[in-house]
């Protein structure tokens, strides 16, 4: 007589048998928490507040990341990457053996060589262009990449690529995947901020600091570029700030009503987690964006009081500030739009670069002095370089601009446990292609999150079946630039 089984399916053997397997289970989880087997993963606790500080997989140095992003696209060969050879082969055409692809559709001109002299600067002797005569003062601090490479060589994706990993929208930012993993230090504040360029931001828009498939409360935050960084953070006069307090409370105790009956409802606790942070910000924000404290000296290093840098030195020195009371991820943008509002230095990179560089220069050496001075630098790692860089040769017969190049191009570090004073990695004697120790976006975000202090391979969100993680199942960390 076969044995009778419950309602549930199970006969009464295999009940009593998975019973006996879960009290194991119990024990074998007590095991593996005590062993810390639990907090491997960096997995922010979306019951709680979201942005609550984490630890780091490891001890690192740096504690918040400013990554300076030269939408557009600047051109490797006159920046960072010295080409003597470009000079001497001037007004030839393409080598055959080149693996050149196509150019998008625009014209193929001659070898044209760096449009401003490069030179040594610091002791290191790092050749740097005289497009960033100040930051080459710094030379000494900075870990310049030049084989950096990209899956593609438009504006849009490549965008998209350099901030989340994929050339395809929908997935986490880098900002998102710092502060999901680490939380911030300032529970009054973003924890992933992003200031545009008033001229607009990268093509790709929204996308770029999207929090993707995260939740919500990991997205970035958008600070204006000019004027007031938040709109309406002031909340309206009729309302005091005790009964808008009043007001929070209790639309706190309906939505905690609401998931009691509906657990696991993740973007609702992330926008009661909003509510919460704006009602703190509004005490917190004015101070951090406000400059009227800093000196004079210190206004006039950022040429905030000045044309042309006066925009990005007070974006420079707000990302300061914020820095400084413990904002994790700080993204700049310099240019907005498209074509010559960015480093798209399709008809001039004398004019295109001159003007976006003259823009940039000044507050970002500023920045870094500022940062060394108050001994911060070595907590807060730079990212300075665009979505890809610039073609070798002119982009027309006897034609002043470049096309855009994702085969190699040029990015630096500094901060933040990197190795000052060196350069890593070499395209070819043209400057066209990455040849000697090249590095993908994927390498460069791992490269990024474990100078934070996390594994690139442990970071990681379920997500439609499968754990999913900025770099994919790629990536390998630069650890020659690693102080």
């Amino acid at each position: 007589m076969s044995e009778q089984q419950f309602p549930c399916g199970q006969t009464r053997r295999q009940a009593l048998w998975q019973m006996g397997g879960g009290f194991a289970g119990l024990a074998l989880a007590s095991l593996l928490e005590q062993d810390g087997f639990f907090t491997q993963y960096a997995m922010a606790d979306e019951s709680k507040n979201p942005l609550s500080a984490r630890p780091a997989h490891f001890p690192c140095s740096a504690k918040s990341c400013i990554f300076l992003m030269m939408n557009g696209g600047p051109s490797q060969v006159d920046t960072w990457d010295h080409k003597p050879e470009l000079a001497k082969h001037a007004g030839k055409a393409m080598p055959t053996d080149k693996k050149f692809i196509n150019s998008g559709g625009r014209a193929v001109g001659f070898l044209a060589p760096a449009v401003r002299p490069f030179k040594p600067g610091g002791e290191s002797g790092i050749m740097v262009s005289d497009f960033f005569p100040c930051i080459r003062n710094h030379a000494d601090k900075l870990a310049v990449i030049r084989s950096c490479y990209t899956d593609t060589h438009a504006h849009g994706s490549a965008s998209v690529q350099m901030n989340t990993g994929k050339p395809i929208i929908g997935r986490p930012s880098l900002g998102s995947w710092v502060s999901y993993g680490l939380g911030s230090e300032n529970q009054d504040l973003p924890g992933y901020v992003v200031m545009l360029d008033k001229r607009g931001g990268p093509i790709g828009g929204q996308p770029n600091w999207s929090n993707g498939f995260i939740p919500a409360s990991f997205q970035g935050t958008l600070f204006r570029p000019q004027g007031n960084p938040i709109l309406d953070l002031t909340a309206p006069g009729s309302l005091t700030r005790s009964q808008q307090r009043e007001q929070l409370d209790l639309l706190a105790k309906f939505n905690a009503e609401h998931l009691s009956q509906r657990p696991g409802g993740a973007e609702l606790v992330s926008r009661t987690a909003s509510y919460e942070l704006a009602y703190r910000m509004q005490s917190e924000t004015p101070d951090a964006v406000d400059l009227s404290g800093e000196t004079a000296s210190t206004l006039a290093a950022y040429g905030v009081n000045q044309s042309p840098t006066a925009e990005f030195g007070r974006n420079c020195l707000i990302a300061r500030r914020l820095v400084e009371r413990g904002v994790r991820f700080i993204q700049l943008y310099s240019g907005g739009g498209h074509l010559e509002e960015t480093w798209d230095a399709h008809e001039s990179v004398e004019k295109n670069h001159g003007r976006h560089a003259g823009e940039t220069d000044q507050p970002i050496a500023a920045l870094l002095a500022d940062l060394a001075q108050r001994g911060l630098l070595d907590s807060t790692l730079i990212v300075w370089g665009g979505e890809f860089g610039r073609m070798p040769f002119s982009e027309g017969v006897n034609k002043p601009g470049r096309n855009h190049n994702p085969y190699g191009f040029s990015m630096w570090m500094a901060g933040g446990g990197v190795k000052g004073g060196m350069t890593y990695g070499e395209t070819d004697e043209l400057g066209f292609a990455a040849e000697t120790n090249k590095v993908h976006v994927h390498d460069l975000h791992a490269t990024i999150l474990h100078l934070m202090g996390m594994d690139h391979t442990r970071l990681t969100y379920f997500h439609q079946g499968r754990d999913e993680r900025l770099t994919d199942v790629y990536g390998k960390v630069v650890k020659d630039i690693l102080a």
